[in-house]
């Protein structure tokens, strides 16, 4: 955006807000635009209608009390009719779009076990974008998408699921000796009694 003699240029994928002194007075579209400061009008900022995204990384506790580290990606972009609401209702946008999803991960993932929260990662990101659509429509802002990327439970628990992956190798092998030996001993046996039967 520049701002000479009072022409103003805003770029492709933007809006500016344009304020007669110091309140809203109106949005301007991509192009060239005179403003006469003069009679006090004057570019408040600039607006992207970009789509934008955020990454979140989050801890949240299971129903069976395990925690899971959550990375959730998060597309938004301001809508194009509610540009003043946009503009000026929220400071740090990002840190609302933070704010919500994190509650809104706990709060999912708190009602589900651990297997169940890898099952329902689509639920899961359902969930979250549902509350975002709600908490910024007021805020001027559309949720594109959200979605679990990435769904890791704590070391301890990830080395105790491990343990527990090769104690039940341990006893399948050990299971499978088991059989094979009976069934060698019950083939002994059974050509022993035909031996004797022989004689």
């Amino acid at each position: 955006m520049g701002q000479v003699f009072g022409c103003v240029r805003v770029k492709q994928s933007k809006v500016a807000v344009r304020e007669h002194f110091g309140k809203f007075d109106g949005v301007l579209q991509p192009g060239c635009h005179c403003l006469p400061w003069c009679f006090g009008y004057e570019v408040a900022g600039e607006l992207s209608l970009r789509v934008q995204q955020i990454w979140l990384k989050s801890e949240a506790k299971t129903k069976d009390n395990v925690f899971v580290n959550v990375t959730t990606s998060v597309q938004f972009r301001p809508l194009p009719e509610k540009v003043e609401d946009a503009f000026y209702k929220l400071k740090n946008t990002t840190h609302q779009i933070q704010a919500y999803a994190y509650s809104a991960i706990r709060a999912s993932i708190a009602k589900l076990e651990l297997d169940a929260v890898f099952e329902q990662q689509n639920g899961i990101a359902k969930a979250v974008q549902d509350e975002l659509e709600k908490s910024m429509a007021a805020y001027g802002f559309e949720m594109i998408e959200t979605l679990i990327v990435q769904i890791v439970p704590d070391d301890c628990v990830k080395k105790a699921m491990n343990e527990n992956a090769a104690a039940k190798d341990k006893h399948a092998i050990a299971h499978q000796r088991k059989v094979i030996e009976d069934g060698v001993k019950g083939s002994v046996i059974a050509s022993s009694c035909l031996d004797v039967k022989v004689e």
